[in-house]
């Protein structure tokens, strides 16, 4: 419904800014409505949740790797003494929650007597992502900082404690499964954290840049016009305000695409990404494919790092931001 809208004047701008009983009765009649329709209905959703959740981690990773490139920015551009010392202390920080993580999990998913080589493959993997980010970063040849890369490598820690404790609680290698109503509860609410925390952003971003999620052509002001006369002025302001609207800052249709991302992969979260899930239902987002999810999401985060910072010497004819 949003697709197409470039300026207030516009007739459906004020279906995205107003219209909030309409929205509210809607959204009662939906929930009502969810109890009446027949399995085959949710077993659709499900099934374009899960592509719809794939794509929302794939947007908090581009999310991310926005936000860490921007605040290294905002502090390299102070161009003082303080925030370049604030700037390794952080990245040091960060370093070392990435491999204090690491040896926690070896700890956790590695229990003696029993051959855990795949947590033992992830947590590595890990370990070799967070040290390969770094020397990438700081090669001569790469425009790269250390404090994005030591943001993304505790992020992927995080995916990998996140993917692990996801395993099933009867799997050996998984030393959690003592505690696995506290951890199922503690994944869901990190989970639901960075879901909220990406969707805010998104959102702040979307209302406040000019570049970040903005119509692909939005009308510019011209240059400067000579002033009219003194009886002309006020007629001529009513006529330019009733002809002219102001273009919009960001597209609505992606900001709506967004949020409903996020409600999908917010239903997989509460579901472990299977209606029919056979566990208990105690334990929430549990089972092997919430683990390759995370795991794969991890890999692909590196991978996007990466790519951010060696596409602008592989593609030299294009200019990047």
């Amino acid at each position: 419904m949003m697709i197409g809208i470039k300026d207030q004047n516009d007739k459906r701008d004020s279906w995205h800014h107003g219209g909030w009983i309409a929205k509210i009765a809607v959204w009662a009649l939906l929930i009502i409505l969810m109890f009446f329709l027949p399995n085959v209905v949710v077993t659709i959703y499900e099934t374009m949740s899960k592509f719809g959740s794939g794509l929302f981690l794939l947007v908090q990773v581009i999310i991310l790797l926005d936000f860490t490139h921007s605040w290294n920015d905002a502090w390299v551009e102070k161009d003082e003494r303080k925030w370049y010392i604030a700037l390794l202390s952080v990245s040091v920080a960060c370093y070392i929650a990435t491999y204090a993580i690491s040896a926690v999990l070896f700890i956790w998913f590695n229990p003696s007597g029993h051959d855990c080589s795949l947590n033992v493959f992830f947590i590595v993997m890990t370990m070799v992502l967070a040290f390969a980010l770094a020397i990438i970063a700081l090669h001569p040849q790469v425009n790269g900082s250390l404090l994005p890369a030591s943001v993304i490598s505790v992020y992927c820690a995080y995916l990998c404690y996140s993917g692990l404790s996801s395993e099933p609680r009867d799997y050996a290698c998984n030393g959690l499964h003592k505690h696995a109503q506290g951890v199922s509860t503690g994944t869901l609410i990190l989970g639901m954290l960075t879901t909220v925390l990406s969707v805010l952003y998104s959102a702040i971003r979307a209302g406040s840049s000019t570049t970040f999620l903005s119509p692909p052509s939005s009308p510019k002001s011209g240059g400067k016009k000579p002033l009219l006369d003194s009886d002309e002025l006020e007629g001529g302001k009513e006529d330019k305000k009733e002809s002219e609207g102001q273009p919009i800052s960001y597209s609505y249709t992606f900001f709506h695409l967004i949020f409903a991302l996020a409600s999908m992969y917010s239903a997989m979260l509460l579901t472990g990404w299977c209606s029919s899930n056979s566990g208990s239902s105690e334990l929430i987002d549990v089972g092997w494919t919430t683990v390759w999810v995370r795991i794969c999401t991890e890999w692909i985060t590196a991978g996007l790092y990466v790519w951010s910072l060696i596409a602008p010497l592989i593609l030299r004819d294009r200019e990047f931001a």
